[in-house]
C-alpha cells in the first residue's frame, strides 16, 4: 500500500509533535459526525488512501496520521439527522496520551512539511481467521479503539494491534467493495462498521458517538 503525504515537524511548549499529513489524491472521502454516530464515504480511490493511512498508522507509534477532508461533501442524497457537523480525521497511537484539545494549535502550525512516499506491506493486516474477536469481550483486553472530537477533527486512538486487526476489515473497501454489487444485487451498499471500546451504549466518553459508519460509495455524485 502507497501513499503520498507530507510530514511535518511541530513544536508546542516544551513538546514536539510528527504529523504524517496525506497529500490530496483522486478519491473521494468525506467525514461528519450524525450526533447518534459517525458516517464517513469513500470511493474507489478514496478507500485506497484510507486504508493506506490506517495501516501507516498501524506502523508509526510516534506520529499523527491527518487526513484533512473536512471541506469534503458527502455523495448527493445522503440525509443526516439535525445538522452534521464535517470532520477531518487524526488517526495516532494510543502510547502517545496526545491531548486533543492541543490539536488546533498544532495544525495551526503545519507549514508546508516535506514531501514523502509511505509505503506499508499488504500483509500488515492479518487474516480474518487469525483475528480472536471474543476476547474484546474480556474485561483484560486493552486493545480497543477510542474515539474523540475536538476542533472539528475525529480522533481515532488505538494501539498497533488495534490497527491492524480493525484494518483487516477495512480492507474489504478495497478487495470487496467495488464488486459487491454485481455479486449481490440488490443488497444494498456495502459498508464497515467500527466501534470504540468496550462501551455497549450509542455514545462513547466525553458524548462522542461509538460507531463510526464507513460506507463505500462507488458511483460518488456530489
Amino acid at each position: 500500500m502507497i501513499t503520498r503525504v507530507r510530514i511535518h515537524h511541530v513544536r508546542l511548549g516544551g513538546d514536539e509533535f510528527r504529523v504524517i499529513r496525506a497529500e490530496p489524491a483522486p478519491g473521494r472521502l468525506a467525514l461528519r459526525d450524525d450526533r447518534h454516530w459517525l458516517s464517513m464515504y469513500a470511493d474507489r480511490d478514496g478507500a485506497a488512501q484510507f486504508v493506506a493511512l490506517w495501516a501507516l498508522a498501524a506502523r508509526s507509534a510516534r506520529s499523527l496520521v491527518y487526513l484533512p477532508i473536512r471541506a469534503n461533501p458527502v455523495p448527493e442524497g445522503v440525509v443526516g439527522d439535525g445538522e452534521p457537523v464535517s470532520l477531518d480525521l487524526v488517526l495516532v497511537h494510543h502510547s502517545l496520551q496526545f491531548p486533543a484539545a492541543s490539536w488546533k494549535q498544532i495544525r495551526a502550525r503545519l507549514g508546508a512539511g516535506k514531501p514523502h512516499t509511505a509505503t506499508a506491506p499488504d500483509q500488515d493486516f492479518p487474516d480474518e481467521t487469525a483475528i480472536d474477536h471474543d476476547r474484546r469481550h474480556h474485561r483484560e483486553y486493552r486493545d480497543h479503539l477510542d474515539f474523540d472530537i475536538a476542533a472539528h477533527t475525529l480522533f481515532v486512538v488505538g494501539s498497533s494491534t488495534a490497527f491492524r486487526e480493525h484494518g483487516t476489515a477495512l480492507r474489504g473497501l478495497v478487495d470487496e467493495a467495488p464488486s459487491y454489487p454485481h455479486r449481490h444485487p440488490g443488497d444494498g451498499h456495502f459498508c464497515v462498521e467500527l466501534g470504540a471500546g468496550p462501551w455497549p451504549h450509542a455514545a462513547a466518553r466525553r458524548h462522542v458517538p461509538a460507531r463510526l459508519h464507513i460506507q463505500y460509495s462507488g458511483a460518488w455524485q456530489a
